[in-house]
């Protein structure tokens, strides 16, 4: 059969005789093979074309490849024929195919969109349409044509085309399917090669299982397929993303040995490793050989060191190595994750107000945030209790247009909890429920600890009964923080309930857990008690750490149990157990107690040497050693020394000084103290009021206990009656009785706290100062706050009365006398009088 001619065909012909040539000048050629083969443009069939969209009124953009592929006229004529004359088939590009599909919802839909599509015939369009749907990233769409595509008569499986199917798998982590293909593509008769390895082994490493990547990669030697540098990097991967770093490195030791250098990628792994298997020091050890090779560090690998030396604590090397990559843009960009990790590391070392400062250098770096920065920034705050900020970080959020999620909404939670408001942080725990999310177990116990840190304990429980009702078992954490709730509201039968309701979940004590026990039972007096947990974490071989001892030295200390506390220190010191700040303030305050001003010495001198240099609290400490064992000279030196090392010093730590110095008698030091501590702008507390009026009295400079009460003037109503009853107590001494009752008044007008004894110092001092009168009025006032005067002080002024002629009063202070000797008398009879019986319930239950 004959082909018609057509201007697009070109003919070659071929002669097996040819006869004689008519011009011998030109001989025709014989043997000449001429073939009819239609010629076909590849370089423009299969040119990927780059097509943009810009809306500068949105901010939108949107950039897309498009690629033709074999069409109509392109394809033999039988199929060209077919095409034409149906009216259903279509004659699309690969792009606009893969567009029709991509929107398709249901998949059913998607095999009448491929039998309408004429490029189907034209066999070599397969593989481009499968790599263009599978970079879309749809798995269901690209499962059904992948199996459309095996229908149909013009196919021939290809290793290309599982591969680009196994990949897509592996992008889902969907590890059974991609295996299935694996042993699929060999029953059609395709050899896997490198690139098939490498998607298998990336998929298994995903998904955990790093001893099925092994057996692969053992299975592509035994097919004497030569791993490439992508097969070591995901084994390394698989290994490493797993949490088996040591694993990760053998991977890495042998691939070297094999002749295979290590890239950038291949350190980053390795890297990535470290920090998934928690070895964080290792990391940024291996990151200093790193620095050795002629390999330069990318944003990727920065962003693993930063994270790595927030984790060590090192926050002053973080920030360092994020400057540099600002001022080398050229080398390594900042990304998101390098913002988001120094938000973090600001908020860790507690420096809230850099965090809010690095999340708009991020914005003006022209960053978009994603839900983990703005996540950051909320937890931040929350960690601070600042509820204000954490609401607006998030109202900004939802702003933007991101809906907000699980953490979202649980950082918000836990800043009303720390900012002491458990109903707010109720309201936002159920708003977790309306808008389709469900509360994880941070969210729990973070609801929680909002109810514990207030003392409602029994709502508490009720989250925790709630909790498990919704299929969440609690954790540790929920346990511990239960225990600091029973510690707060002073509760120590349920202690107990909470370690056995810990015991009958199956849940193991860990040190932090027995840490909290220990911490409440010391809290709440129950010595014994915490005694007992402590032996219980021997016996259970949990080792204690620095907070076990410090709870233990410093409450043994609060019970006056200073030789218990000292062989607590001993005993850490022969476990060689670090000692932090906190364990050397409270083992100098104990050895103080038992009077080894020696052995408290030391530990400071020790502190210093071994390179934990003392704090606010460690000074303070010493100082009170040094008052108790009345060395004013030593405490005032210690000071000085505090103020050489750019140690702050407050208000605790002046009053303490002072009150060494006034056991010192040196009264004249107090009030240059007080005067240095204005000018440093540092508060004054009780503390420091009730030595600087002690100083005063003994100096007998009224003037300056003026000036003092007019400084607290503001403040009466929450100062201590203790510190009010001294300055009055002074300028009754001082005969000062108008400035006395002036003070008493303003006290009154404060509702300031007025106790017996408030009144018994202003009875004293106009006795002293026969203000009669006065002292019967005051014994007015002091009958109708409630406060029955003593017999005593009705015979003090009964006889100054009747020297001064007034018979009145004389016979009302009498018949006052008689009143309070009958009221004794009615309450003397009361109290040995017959009880009526009792049930002894009624007596268990009171």
């Amino acid at each position: 059969m004959m082909t018609p001619l057509n201007s697009s065909t070109h003919f070659f012909f071929f002669f097996t005789q040819i006869p004689p040539p008519q011009n011998p000048k030109k001989p025709i050629p014989r043997n000449l093979h001429i073939l009819c083969k239609k010629k076909v443009n590849t370089e423009e069939v299969w040119k990927e074309n780059k097509a943009g969209f810009v809306d500068y009124d949105k901010g939108k953009h949107n950039v897309t490849t498009q690629i033709k592929g074999l069409r109509k006229d392109d394809l033999p004529k039988r199929f060209r024929l077919r095409i034409e004359g149906d009216k259903y088939q279509v004659d699309w590009t690969i792009s606009e195919v893969v567009n029709k599909i991509l929107k398709i919802k249901h998949w059913n839909d998607i095999e009448g969109v491929l039998n309408r599509w004429g490029g189907r015939f034209a066999r070599k369009n397969f593989p481009v349409l499968i790599r263009e749907i599978t970079n879309a990233g749809s798995l269901e769409h690209s499962a059904e044509v992948f199996n459309w595509m095996k229908n149909q008569k013009n196919y021939c499986a290809r290793v290309d085309i599982y591969n680009m199917m196994i990949r897509l798998h592996a992008r889902h982590n969907r590890t059974d399917q991609a295996r299935g293909l694996f042993f699929e593509m060999q029953e059609w008769r395709c050899k896997p090669n490198a690139e098939t390895y490498n998607a298998l082994i990336n998929v298994h490493g995903r998904a955990g299982q790093w001893r099925w990547a092994m057996n692969i990669m053992e299975d592509m030697l035994r097919a004497a397929i030569p791993p490439s540098r992508v097969t070591y990097n995901n084994l390394i991967n698989a290994c490493g993303s797993s949490g088996n770093w040591r694993e990760a490195l053998k991977v890495c030791k042998k691939m070297t040995e094999n002749g295979v250098g290590p890239d950038l990628v291949t350190h980053n792994i390795v890297l990535s490793a470290y920090k998934t298997g928690g070895q964080y020091s290792k990391a940024l050890s291996y990151f200093e050989l790193m620095k050795g090779t002629n390999i330069r560090p990318d944003t990727i690998t920065l962003n693993i060191v930063i994270y790595c030396l927030v984790k060590v604590g090192e926050y002053g090397k973080a920030v360092d190595i994020f400057n540099s990559m600002r001022e080398k843009r050229a080398e390594s960009n900042p990304d998101i994750v390098t913002f988001t990790t120094i938000i973090r590391a600001y908020s860790v070392s507690g420096q809230i107000e850099n965090c809010k400062a690095v999340f708009d250098m991020m914005l003006a770096e022209g960053l978009k945030p994603n839900i983990v920065s703005y996540n950051a920034l909320i937890g931040a705050y929350a960690s601070f209790g600042k509820h204000k900020e954490a609401l607006s970080v998030f109202n900004e959020l939802k702003k933007t247009g991101i809906r907000p999620d699980v953490v979202s909404y649980t950082s918000l939670l836990n800043a009303y909890g720390r900012s002491q408001q458990p109903e707010k942080a109720r309201e936002i725990f159920d708003k977790i429920k309306r808008n389709s999310w469900k509360p994880n177990l941070v969210s729990y116990n973070a609801l929680i600890d909002a109810y514990g840190s207030e003392g409602l304990l029994a709502e508490a429980v009720g989250v925790l009964r709630e909790m498990e009702g919704d299929g969440i078992q609690p954790n540790i954490v929920t346990i511990c923080t239960l225990l600091s709730a029973c510690s707060r509201c002073g509760q120590q039968v349920n202690i107990d309930s909470v370690l056995s309701a810990a015991e009958s979940r199956g849940i193991q004590l860990n040190t932090i857990a027995c840490n909290s026990a220990i911490g409440s039972y010391m809290s709440l007096g129950e010595y014994e008690k915490a005694l007992n947990m402590y032996r219980f974490m021997k016996e259970k071989g949990l080792r204690p750490d620095s907070v076990t001892f410090n709870v233990l030295i410093s409450g043994s200390c609060k019970i006056a149990k200073y030789g218990d506390s000292v062989k607590f220190f001993d005993e850490m010191m022969d476990l060689k157990i670090p000692l932090t700040k906190e364990v050397y303030s409270s083992a100098i305050c104990a050895y103080s107690k038992v009077g080894q001003l020696d052995g408290a010495e030391s530990l400071f001198t020790m502190m210093k040497t071994n390179g934990c240099y003392p704090d606010i609290i460690t000074y303070t400490a010493m100082m009170q050693a040094y008052d108790a064992a009345g060395s004013w000279e030593k405490a005032y030196a210690l000071f000085k020394d505090m103020e050489m090392n750019d140690i702050q010093p407050d208000s605790i730590a002046c009053s303490s000084l002072m009150k060494a110095l006034n056991g010192g008698g040196q009264p004249t030091r107090v009030l240059l103290l007080a005067e240095f501590m204005r000018e440093k702008a540092i508060s004054f507390n009780d503390g420091t009021f009730f030595e600087i009026v002690s100083a005063c009295s003994m100096l007998r400079n009224w003037r300056t206990t003026i000036n003092v009460i007019k400084m607290i003037e503001p403040s009466f109503s929450v100062v201590s009656i203790g510190l009010l009853n001294q300055l009055l107590l002074f300028l009754g001494k001082s005969g000062k009785i108008e400035t006395m009752m002036k003070l008493f008044f303003k006290m009154v007008a404060s509702r300031a706290e007025i106790n017996f004894g408030t009144y018994s110092i202003l009875l004293k001092n106009l006795l002293a100062a026969r203000k009669w009168r006065k002292y019967i009025e005051v014994l007015h006032w002091m009958e109708e706050a409630g406060l029955q005067p003593t017999l005593e002080m009705y015979q003090n002024i009964s006889a100054i009365a009747w020297k001064c002629g007034d018979t009145a009063s004389v016979a009302s202070i009498h018949e006052r006398i008689g009143h309070f000797t009958e009221s004794v008398k009615r309450k003397v009879g009361d109290h040995i009088s017959t009880p009526s019986p009792r049930c002894s319930s009624e007596v268990l239950a009171e």
